[in-house]
């Protein structure tokens, strides 16, 4: 690998502000997340179905090739008893395009580091780690401003 900086110090990592990752909700959201990945390459227009997209996982996921970087989740594993099973109802999850409210809660949540998740699931995570895991406003408090009333204030 050729040195990318003769002062690593002074420069960026090559992968910074690259990733980003948020906690999912299992049952509900993990397989649209994984319609949300598998599609991506897909909505860039770099390619026209997924499966043309070398570096996706669909190849093991929905087309039955071998992988050994890959680990199956148990919620796809639960797709079906055998692979072929699995396959198939995997395929059946691309049948439908994601809807743009899923894709924009899916962004949102990895943009601002939130939970995707119903309410249910982020009180769990806020019970357990004892934080708020809501957004707040950024910066410093609104002053308030008083309303020019049409009475003369009276001292």
């Amino acid at each position: 690998m050729w040195l990318i900086s003769t002062n690593l110090m002074d420069e960026p990592t090559l992968w910074e502000g690259r990733f980003k990752a948020s906690l999912i909700e299992e049952d509900q959201y993990l397989l649209n997340c994984y319609r949300y990945i598998e599609l991506n390459p897909v909505r860039a227009k770099m390619v026209s179905r997924p499966e043309e997209y070398v570096w996706s996982s669909y190849h093991y996921n929905g087309l039955q090739k071998q992988d050994d970087l890959i680990t199956p989740h148990t919620l796809y594993l639960q797709l079906g008893r055998t692979y072929e099973e699995r396959q198939q109802a995997y395929l059946a999850l691309f049948k439908t395009a994601l809807g743009p409210a899923i894709v924009t809660e899916i962004r949102s949540c990895l943009q601002s580091g939130m939970p995707l998740g119903d309410e249910r699931f982020k009180r769990q995570i806020e019970q357990r780690l004892n934080v708020s895991v809501g957004q707040v406003n950024r910066g410093r408090p609104r002053k308030n401003v008083c309303k020019k009333s049409d009475t003369p204030m009276a001292f």
